[in-house]
């Protein structure tokens, strides 16, 4: 995972990324690091504050400590062109009094107008859609279906032809057991050759069954 670092705090990742669906929420979370001996306030602002809910949107962040920051993309009713967002965050931080708490914190914190070193950090929003992969590309997705796909369908044409030779198998054994039972006229090899071939019926029966009912990879 990359992140981006600058004199007071590392962040990560250096991008936001949203699993985007319509009407349903989404978020992501931002670690923020202290990377100093100093306290370090912090604060977020976004370019479209109605759209996403961040918290906390500020902070205190002690030496050598870190914090989550969950920034939550609202429910949208329409996709964005392009599933591309213009979108931007901008995290801003600066050393503070030891000790200082956050709602201690004075209003012109983070204003470059009062003298202080105010450290920024921006970053870009992606919108991902439901069937991304982190990794993979699109058509290196499509790819690894397509060889699924395949691989299935050559399972089972294996377990058809399988069956089939089973089957040829099974009959011959029966024209066999025909051939025995009209050179013996035995009334007891009679009833056992009727209950064989009534289980042989059943195997068959079940086989073909298994046969017809799978999909042909032809």
């Amino acid at each position: 995972m990359t992140g981006a670092t600058n004199q007071l705090i590392s962040v990560q990742p250096d991008e936001l990324h949203f699993q985007f669906e319509l009407e349903k929420q989404s978020f992501c979370d931002l670690k923020v690091s202290n990377t100093t001996e100093h306290h370090v306030a912090f604060k977020v602002k976004t370019t479209s504050p109605k759209k996403y809910f961040v918290r906390p949107n500020t902070g205190v962040i002690q030496p050598w400590d870190s914090c989550v920051i969950r920034v939550t993309l609202q429910a949208q009713r329409e996709y964005p062109p392009d599933m591309q967002s213009k979108d931007k965050f901008l995290l801003q931080s600066t050393i503070v009094p030891p000790n200082t708490d956050v709602d201690e914190l004075p209003p012109n914190t983070f204003s470059k107008e009062s003298g202080k070193t105010i450290e920024e950090c921006k970053l870009k929003v992606v919108y991902l859609t439901p069937n991304s992969v982190p990794g993979i590309s699109e058509d290196g997705f499509k790819q690894s279906i397509d060889a699924n796909a395949n691989q299935v369908l050559q399972r089972l044409k294996e377990e058809r032809d399988a069956a089939m030779r089973q089957t040829q198998l099974l009959q011959q054994e029966l024209e066999m057991l025909k051939k025995r039972r009209n050179r013996k006229g035995d009334p007891g090899f009679s009833m056992v050759f009727a209950l064989f071939v009534g289980l042989i019926g059943l195997m068959v029966g079940f086989l073909f069954k298994l046969l017809f009912s799978s999909p042909s990879a032809e």
